[in-house]
């Protein structure tokens, strides 16, 4: 039996991620920050809650023990994010940008995604087939944002791009570090979610396409990349 933890998950990419790998016949821990929203998505989908806060230590510590008393882990999928908006639904753009909204962001999607991994480092190098799904963006490839004419190179918006780039680069460290694991970023395409104000295109269950496909990778397959449901992305 595969064990699966997903952060983030009592909503939109990740809950469908869920139900997804649920239906293939994984255990999975629904990570939420709010109790009462993780335990009613856990119970639509048979799967477990589990709360978790991705900017608290102590969140993530106590969620490591629930997890790890239940037997361990095979799968993290670090799914939980952020991006900043404004009223009016725009992404502060560099002349609007300040500091703070910047931390604010990378506190959930860099500070919270290193957070998670490392407290349950400990349990997946227990697993004998232990993957890591680190979501990122189309926004995080430095080449698409610099290539003029592309959706990637028209978004005005700094902290959110940043955070994403860095997650790419953390990845690759991971995996470089543990060659054992299945460590991979994966593009989920623009999807229609709360992050986005609901501004996306694709549906969930497009969206969720490649994260299960990255979360069942086997342990002779690729580590280490940045992916869409098309195959690698440049970086």
């Amino acid at each position: 039996m595969t064990t699966t933890l997903i952060t983030g998950a009592n909503k939109g990419l990740g809950f469908e991620t869920a139900r997804r790998l649920v239906s293939v016949g994984h255990t999975v821990y629904i990570g939420s920050r709010d109790a009462e929203r993780g335990l009613r998505a856990a119970e639509l989908l048979g799967a477990r809650p589990v709360l978790l806060d991705v900017t608290d230590d102590a969140s993530v510590a106590a969620a490591a023990e629930t997890v790890a008393a239940g037997g361990g882990l095979d799968v993290l999928i670090n799914n939980a994010g952020i991006e900043s908006r404004d009223a009016d639904n725009n992404a502060p753009g560099a002349a609007d940008m300040t500091a703070d909204q910047m931390r604010e962001v990378f506190d959930t999607n860099v500070f919270g995604m290193v957070r998670v991994t490392h407290a349950f480092l400990p349990l997946l190098r227990r697993s004998k087939a232990p993957v890591i799904v680190n979501l990122s963006s189309g926004l995080a490839s430095l080449s698409r944002v610099a290539e003029a004419g592309t959706p990637a190179y028209a978004y005005p918006g700094v902290a959110y791009p940043a955070s994403k780039a860095a997650v790419n680069m953390i990845t690759v460290q991971y995996a470089k570090a543990f060659p054992g694991m299945r460590i991979n970023a994966v593009e989920p395409g623009f999807t229609k979610t709360d992050l986005n104000g609901n501004t996306g295109v694709q549906t969930v269950e497009e969206g969720a396409e490649i994260i299960v496909r990255m979360a069942q990778v086997d342990p002779g397959g690729p580590t280490g990349g940045y992916w869409d449901a098309e195959g690698r992305l440049p970086w």
